[in-house]
């Protein structure tokens, strides 16, 4: 069995698989995917090449928002399992060389926490001041103008019992949590501790920059105020991280968070890392919002490496759970795979989305099937395993399968050395073996004015250079790049002979340069 390193910076050198329970795989045949399920589905991933596994919120929920509304930070929901199947499914991670990381939800909880129900009973009790709580405006609505990030509506609702308004930047069955409380971190911080001391490896942080809001909360610009999630960005946050901070580091197997930080303007993530005393890592979300374009990604590209410089790490996301998938995005499989290339080989800590090793495309969701207050469910359909019709899920999955599932399964995939999943495993591989990938440095070149639509840089470790060109034109191009090719995205392309300098449309290329 393969063991973990004993690295602090563990996560710098990391390719993490993000799962969703629902979706990933189903071990009791009620068709929701859950964690017997993922434990039979590890082998997969280890032999994909991956270091960790995410998995996003496992706990006690009504599903209002299909688990990041929680109502018990420290039990698993039964429509997953038992505490007993999340200590198997860690140990049996730990015994593949996987890390395991958990969704922590801070912001907000469920109506339906306890926590909640006692500081809504009245204005007395000893947790009413657990959430945000705010007397009417003079003229009896909402105490300010913010928009609830989900259906546009207000970010308050009216408690008629006791005649405050709560706060919620999600739905109304998520009110925020009031971090300015010292009883309220303490008791998050117990939450953290009660995961690790059953042996996780970290945690992927949900909207992590609205917990420090403060006391002032005043009305915001319109712009702003509509657009609540990527506009919180106080102060106040950063002291709360770095206490988070202390706690990961008292523990010993490294613990590692990864925030999401959704504030998409240039410099706005990177901040939330302190003095390498706050977030290990933060989520950039900017590749979710580029077009296939080679000047698009190669700016973005060149401003993450400049904000991310060392010893700074940066991430990489092509999907995940909210954001439709990038082979939909980007309209074609060469260009899935092509992407792949590219957030295999630049430098950072890949975030991999389950179904995108096999190349999956959003499901077709019919209106009487959407259950996602948000319209995520086409970027959350089920994982096909096998060619079967059921594709391993039983007869009534609850949601509908991506485009041509059969072909696209996992068993009918392993059988075929062109598919993309063999495609993930190579990357993966290269990328274990080969040092320049993980840890080199890198420089993005700039634009070939014979070639503009050639998007190239290159990894350099101790006077090895290793060149990654994709091609996003409309034609095939040839390029001055003499060295040995390590992998293309075409399955067609011979593997560790002279590369020739050719590119087809959407092709992407790794070379050892001589």
């Amino acid at each position: 069995m393969a063991e973990l390193r004993d690295d602090p910076r563990w996560w710098t050198e990391a390719v993490v698989y993000q799962i969703y329970p629902r979706s990933f795989r189903d071990g009791n045949g009620d068709g929701i995917g859950d964690l017997p399920g993922i434990i039979e589905g590890l082998d997969h991933v280890a032999e994909l090449g991956v270091d960790a596994i995410w998995l996003s919120p496992i706990y006690r929920s009504p599903m209002a928002d299909f688990g990041y509304d929680v109502a018990d930070h420290t039990d698993v929901d039964p429509v997953f399992g038992t505490l007993d199947d999340a200590d198997r499914l860690i140990a049996r991670a730990h015994e593949l060389g996987l890390r395991v990381l958990l969704d922590w939800v801070p912001n907000h909880t469920s109506d339906q926490h306890p926590w909640f129900q006692a500081s809504r009973s009245s204005r007395d009790d000893p947790r009413r001041d657990w959430y945000v709580w705010r007397d009417p405006a003079p003229d009896g609505g909402p105490p300010n103008n913010w928009i609830s990030a989900f259906k546009g509506v207000p970010a308050w609702t009216l408690d008629e019992a006791t005649g405050q308004y709560y706060l919620h930047s999600f739905l109304a069955e998520q009110p925020d949590l009031n971090w300015s409380n010292p009883e309220v971190e303490a008791a998050m911080h117990d939450t953290l501790r009660f995961w690790l001391d059953r042996g996780v490896d970290g945690f992927r942080a949900d909207v992590v920059h609205l917990i420090g809001k403060g006391e002032e909360l005043a009305d915001l610009p319109e712009r702003k105020a509509s657009n609540l999630v990527v506009s919180i960005d106080e102060p106040f946050t950063h002291e709360l991280l770095r206490r988070i901070r202390a706690l990961l580091d008292s523990y010993p197997q490294h613990p590692m968070m990864v925030g999401e930080v959704y504030l998409l303007k240039p410099g706005q993530t990177v901040g939330y890392l302190g003095d390498d005393d706050e977030l290990h890592l933060t989520f950039d979300f900017r590749t979710l919002h580029t077009a296939w374009d080679a000047g698009a990604l190669r700016s973005v590209i060149t401003t993450v490496q400049s904000e991310f410089a060392p010893p700074l790490w940066p991430t990489w996301v092509l999907s995940n759970h909210d954001r439709p998938r990038h082979r939909s995005r980007y309209g074609s499989l060469e260009r899935a795979r092509a992407a792949a290339v590219l957030t295999a080989t630049v430098r950072g800590t890949p975030f991999i989305y389950a179904g995108e090793e096999l190349g999956l495309e959003d499901a077709e969701i019919p209106a009487d099937r959407v259950v996602d207050p948000d319209g995520r469910d086409g970027e959350r359909a089920p994982i096909p395993w096998t060619t079967e019709p059921d594709h391993g899920w039983g007869p009534d999955p609850w949601l509908p399968f991506p485009p041509d599932s059969g072909d696209l399964s996992v068993e009918a995939q392993v059988a075929d050395p062109r598919s993309t999943l063999h495609l993930y495993r190579e990357l993966l591989g290269l990328r274990r073996a080969e040092a320049t990938l993980r840890r080199g440095t890198m420089h993005v070149l700039g634009p070939d004015p014979e070639r503009p639509e050639v998007l190239e840089l290159h990894r350099q470790l101790e006077g090895e250079t290793i060149a990654v060109a994709v091609n996003l034109g409309e034609g095939p191009v040839t390029i001055e790049r003499p060295g040995t090719l390590l992998a293309s995205s075409r399955p067609e392309r011979e593997r560790d002979v002279d590369f020739d300098g050719h590119l087809d449309v959407d092709e992407a290329v790794v070379v050892r340069t001589t």
